[in-house]
């Protein structure tokens, strides 16, 4: 299945000016809704109640960025908007289902990567995939193509990565052309989230090969990252080029990858050589499997849809914890 339909349909509403129509958070969203029941008017009436469970899924590592997993609930301290929340829902957890988006970058600058990025990624799915767990396989350069929906036969998966291919060769030198080397990147980060992640329950996480340097997007960077916190999706940025593109230099994209991992709770890793990107699927992995479940009612109850800047804190110094920055509150 091909995601070209999807991208027509994002330029169409890109021009009508619609692009900024939320989803409806459901309970599945970072704000949980549990619904109330209202009964006709009687003598004792049955007072309608609304709820809102914000999730969050945290890693902390040391000062020698060592995962630790034996923090209670009161190690950690969670602010909404400056404003300290009780921590109501508190777990350590290596087994809660996960949904994961690889999206792998097929434009010039992986032209002599790709290999080495499709057997760690193959290698990755089949480590880190569980009963429970769904993937879905996606490429990107001028295009956007869905290669496998969300499976959990890693055998599917794994032939879906030996399909992705080079599309857009690059063109080294003085008469190289511009567009030659053009990567949709932030449209694929909104089309895999709002339209594929949203649907999804659970924890979910997307993991990007890519030098994150974006080419010919009709999207631009914060609707990338909006897309990914609507969906509640935490994004992994794996950097990667091919050497003869960039030299010693560092990669154009570096900023934009930050402010993606940042913003959503995940991490940048430089994997340049070849060598290091197995080592940076190992450390994803890591990660996907030492997590901390917090959760907490807001103080601010009011359903109007605004952004909420998200803060957590942990009490031991020395420790560093790895979480999404906000979320949207439930509209009405």
């Amino acid at each position: 299945m091909r995601l070209r339909q999807l991208r027509a349909t994002l330029i169409i509403l890109f021009l009508l000016g619609n692009l900024f129509v939320s989803p409806r958070l459901t309970a599945d969203g970072p704000a949980q809704q549990e619904p109330g029941t209202q009964n006709p008017p009687q003598a004792e009436q049955t007072l309608r109640v609304q709820v809102n469970l914000v999730n969050l899924f945290a890693t902390v590592r040391d000062s020698h960025h060592a995962i630790i997993n034996n923090l209670t609930k009161d190690d950690f301290r969670i602010f909404e908007n400056d404003q300290e929340q009780k921590v109501a829902i508190f777990s350590r957890t290596t087994t809660m289902p996960i949904t994961l988006g690889l999206m792998v970058d097929t434009s010039g600058s992986q032209q002599d990567l790709l290999l080495l990025e499709q057997e760690a990624a193959s290698s990755f799915l089949h480590r880190v995939l569980r009963k429970g767990d769904e993937a879905m396989v996606l490429s990107f350069d001028v295009d956007v193509d869905l290669l496998a929906d969300f499976t959990d036969d890693t055998e599917q998966l794994e032939r879906a990565i030996r399909r992705t291919q080079i599309n857009a060769p690059v063109s080294i030198g003085p008469t190289a052309q511009t567009n030659i080397r053009s990567t949709a990147l932030y449209d694929a980060i909104y089309l895999a989230c709002h339209d594929q992640l949203s649907h999804e329950a659970g924890r979910k996480a997307i993991v990007l090969l890519t030098d994150a340097q974006d080419e010919g997007s009709r999207l631009k960077l914060q609707d990338a990252i909006e897309a990914a916190q609507r969906a509640d999706t935490v994004s992994h940025v794996i950097l990667v080029a091919e050497p003869m593109v960039y030299g010693y230099g560092g990669y154009v994209g570096a900023g934009v990858a930050k402010k993606l991992a940042d913003e959503t709770g995940g991490r940048v890793i430089d994997a340049r050589s070849g060598s290091k990107i197995q080592e940076a699927f190992d450390q994803i992995s890591e990660e996907l499997r030492s997590q901390y479940v917090l959760g907490y009612y807001p103080t601010n109850t009011a359903r109007d849809g605004t952004f909420r800047k998200i803060r957590v804190e942990i009490k031991q110094p020395g420790l560093k914890v790895l979480a999404r920055r906000g979320y949207y509150a439930p509209a009405k």
